[in-house]
């Protein structure tokens, strides 16, 4: 049987000579309106929701704790000066209930208490009595409100953690009063109700502590920032002029730091088999990185990339030579054009407050509502009359109806155990659709923002290349293309962002209905959610490949999002081994590039945040060593996706340029070749 070759003529006629096609068309009409003003209806939507959830909602409530009755501290109007949640018993929190504190009273206080106390009739002052919200003890009524458990019997100085008051050091001595009182509480019973609670604060905790780590350090990090910007600037302009020598150093550096890091990573491994540490750190990420599993998984996972790696580089050795050539031919498209080299910055801006606004839109809407409580814990002990007699767990209530109708059978005191708390906002499914809005709204918008700046950068160097002499090329070529751009192809952009948003947000929907489905452990809805998944990643990445390049279509010619889609597609499988050889290979040399600038600049960072070679950083200042390292690095790495994306854009915009120069062109005097020197004769062409 035979097998069916490639056949570039089912893609089309290769292009013709035109004597008038000088590069990017100046005179071009307005492409794909009616996309343009959908996109442009969507924003005005998009903000009026932002508008109306910044009017309604209020994230604090999400956030701020609250007391036994549901007011949240510090917020309600009537403990708006009680900002810290105070707890009754603390030895009855070894069972939380998630987000509400413990099974025990709860009050909103103005201040956590500062020394210790333990209530007796003959010489307690009432006013160090914490009692629930609205009793007033007087030294008349002061023993059976603390009988009753309406007023606190016993506390010990404590502190706000994320504003809950919890012990911090008791002392032997207060203890024993405690313990002499009859009160059945000990130093690890406490520290077990401590943790109780800590554990669903823990990673807020987390975050303040690293958020003071960055409040402490940001001039360090700003300094990184510069680092990285710096490095990037040198080694761009390096690319200019030796473009091969820094390519091998990139692909030789790349390979050292992953064989450093395996090193690294086996010599943890061997030091903590040899000496296992038992005892639990009291920082988080020391504890996971004092096991010898994670070292070990560390190396398997660095061997490997190591090894893919290497591999790439030994069967792609014969495409980097040409590689190299493109990659030149870009640097000095960058060096001539000067300004597209920090253009990026500003589309980078805009997505960051894109960003900003979808996140506080996020929030907003989910404090919309108002406030749910439910009934827990409700047992034949409690029982509740009149307005409350129809109350169960879990069912629906009212904090002051539960207060007044609700309580114990034996001694009619308050419920010892149930309790009507908040438990969430109650919105309607309105919300839920703004929700869903919000998330379509922050991709489109990111994607959009980011094919405009990809369509301003291929109209610039596709000038750069079809202008014959490049001493000609216009001072304000970027200028006049974001110009050009943004009169004529914003429908183009909407357009092409919104197939992307589409398909991305399909991707979410599957992700999110993955997660709802993982306790039901079905085989067949695994496989086929599955396969649903890596379908619409592979759709979702060659969408983004067609974009692109119909993007600097777009920019050249001035056709509309499918005709421009359609002629680089054709184009670009007319030229499919030319695609593989050049292109890609191409964007994996520069993938290592940004890894080897990522990787030196985070490795500063850790030199002087975390070893003792410098001491430029008071390091016993900082909770986590490693946090400034960590944003220094993830910093640096999106510094070097903003500055090679513009080198990224120039080869691929060069690319198409030169498989359109070598169609139209043969290198004759009537029909000269515009492709550089270098390039016609590493490709075996020239000019006669």
């Amino acid at each position: 049987m035979a097998v069916k070759t490639h056949d570039p003529k089912e893609y089309g006629d290769p292009l013709v000579y035109d004597p008038d096609f000088h590069g990017p068309l100046k005179y071009r009409s307005c492409t794909d309106v009616l996309c343009l003003l959908l996109f442009l209806v969507f924003i005005g939507c998009w903000t009026g929701i932002g508008l109306y959830a910044f009017l309604k909602g209020n994230p604090n409530v999400l956030l701020v704790p609250k007391d036994s009755q549901g007011a949240r501290c510090g917020l309600d109007s009537h403990v708006l000066d009680k900002p810290y949640l105070f707890f009754f018993d603390l030895t009855k929190c070894l069972q939380p209930i998630p987000f509400t504190g413990c099974k025990t009273n709860q009050v909103c206080v103005r201040k956590c208490p500062d020394r210790a106390f333990l209530y007796d009739a003959a010489t307690t002052d009432i006013n160090s009595l914490i009692c629930e919200a609205g009793v007033n003890p007087s030294r008349y009524d002061a023993q059976r409100l603390v009988s009753e458990g309406k007023c606190a019997k016993w506390y010990l100085s404590s502190e706000p953690v994320q504003k809950r008051c919890l012990p911090n050091i008791f002392t032997p001595h207060e203890l024993s009063r405690l313990k002499n009182a009859g009160e059945n509480v000990t130093g690890e019973i406490l520290d077990n109700a401590k943790a109780a609670i800590s554990s669903y604060v823990n990673w807020e905790e987390v975050g303040e502590n690293i958020v003071n780590d960055i409040m402490y350090s940001w001039k360090h990090i700003l300094v990184g920032l510069v680092l990285s910007l710096v490095v990037c600037i040198i080694y761009i302009v390096l690319m200019r002029w030796i473009a091969g020598v820094m390519v091998w150093i990139s692909i030789v550096g790349v390979l050292a730091v992953m064989s450093f890091g395996v090193y690294f990573c086996v010599k943890k491994y061997q030091y903590y088999k040899a000496n296992p540490v038992y005892h639990q750190s009291s920082v988080w990420y020391e504890t996971i990185l004092e096991k010898t599993g994670t070292w070990l998984a560390f190396t398997i996972v660095l061997s490997i990339i190591l090894l893919i790696i290497f591999l790439l580089l030994i069967f792609l050795r014969k495409r980097i030579v040409l590689s190299i050539a493109l990659i030149k031919e870009a640097s000095r498209a960058v060096g001539a054009v000067t300004a597209s080299l920090f253009f990026p910055i500003f589309p980078w801006a805009i997505q960051v407050c894109v960003i900003a606004y979808a996140i506080s839109v996020a929030l907003y809407l989910s404090s919309v509502g108002t406030s749910e409580f439910v009934v827990q814990n409700l047992d034949g002990n409690c029982v509740c009359t009149g307005n409350a007699k129809d109350y169960h767990t879990n069912s629906p209530c009212d904090p002051n109806i539960f207060a007044t109708s609700c309580f114990n059978v034996i001694d009619r005191k308050p419920c010892t155990y149930a309790r009507c708390q908040f438990v969430k906002m109650d919105s309607s499914n309105v919300i839920t659709y703004l929700h869903i809005f919000n998330v379509f709204g922050f991709f489109w918008a990111l994607f959009f923002v980011s094919g405009l700046a990809d369509m301003i950068l291929a109209s610039t160097f596709a000038t750069w290349y079809w202008t014959f002499r490049k001493k000609d090329v216009p001072f304000f070529t970027v200028t006049q293309s974001m110009l050009r751009t943004l009169r004529f192809h914003l429908g183009t952009i909407a357009f092409g962002s919104l197939i992307i948003a589409i398909c991305t947000m399909i991707r979410v929907m599957l992700e999110y209905i993955d997660s709802k489905l993982k306790k039901y452990e079905n085989p067949f809805t695994k496989a086929v959610l599955c396969c649903c998944k890596c379908f619409f990643w592979c759709l979702e990445k060659f969408i983004k490949f067609i974009n692109r390049n119909a993007y600097i279509m777009c920019a050249i010619h001035g056709k509309n999002f499918c005709f421009s889609a359609k002629d680089a597609f054709n184009l670009l499988m007319r030229n499919i081994i030319r695609v593989f050889v050049l292109d890609k290979v191409t964007d994996f040399l520069l993938f290592l590039s940004k890894i080897l600038v990522t990787a030196g600049v985070t490795s500063v960072a850790y030199v002087v945040f975390v070893t003792d070679y410098v001491h430029i950083v008071d390091q016993s200042s900082l909770n986590y060593n490693y946090a400034p390292v960590i944003i220094i690095g993830i910093s640096a790495f999106f510094v070097t996706l903003v500055f090679f994306s513009v080198f990224t854009m120039a080869v691929d915009t060069l690319f198409l340029c030169f498989l359109e120069d070598s169609e139209r062109n043969d290198g004759s005097p009537d029909k000269p070749y515009f492709m550089s020197k270098n390039l016609m004769q590493i490709l075996g062409k020239k000019n006669k």
